[in-house]
């Protein structure tokens, strides 16, 4: 059964630059750094669900109508409680809770269940990490200009994640 969940994937600038943060905040914190192209800032985790049902997946966000919009990056931090590092915009682009919101209110009328949390914009640089003596240091602008799903599957290297499918931020 494919885990899946829908995510902002990151543009090529964007990649490199949370990958030169990823790096950094390995030299002092040590654990297991997720794989540059794997790095992605999810959505709404739906998880596991039954391969036919991905079309209605598919359906669920093509109804969406969101604008685009910048995530201007500028925070790094640590939780303690599971050992990650992350890297997170500095404030909320309310274009980014409307997408959110909106891709949940879909879900739920299409009568998925799905992870609900309070959602906090981060992108997991490092797992299994020591309390960091460095935070990395990181201002940078991710124009996001689409969303994905993402299929989340066991590979030779651990998880790989591979893009359903995309869909553009016009509304």
């Amino acid at each position: 059964m494919p885990r899946v969940f829908y995510a902002l994937w990151p543009d090529g600038p964007a990649r490199d630059a949370l990958d030169r943060a990823r790096r950094e905040a390995q030299r002092t914190s040590g654990g297991r750094a997720m794989r540059r192209d794997n790095l992605h800032q999810t959505l709404v985790f739906v998880g596991s669900v039954d391969a036919e049902k991905i079309s209605a997946l598919e359906t669920v966000a093509g109804s969406i109508a969101a604008a685009p919009f910048t995530l201007e990056f500028g925070a790094a931090g640590y939780w303690r409680h599971n050992r990650i590092v992350w890297a997170a915009p500095g404030a909320m682009p309310p274009a980014l809770t409307g997408l959110v919101t909106a891709l949940e209110q879909e879900l739920t009328q299409a009568g998925f269940t799905f992870d609900h949390r309070s959602y906090f914009p981060h992108v997991t640089l490092l797992r299994n990490a020591r309390m960091p003596t460095h935070l990395p240091s990181m201002l940078f602008a991710w124009p996001v200009r689409e969303f994905v799903l993402l299929e989340s599957a066991r590979g030779p290297r651990g998880a790989e994640y591979r893009v359903v499918k995309r869909w553009a931020l016009t509304g």
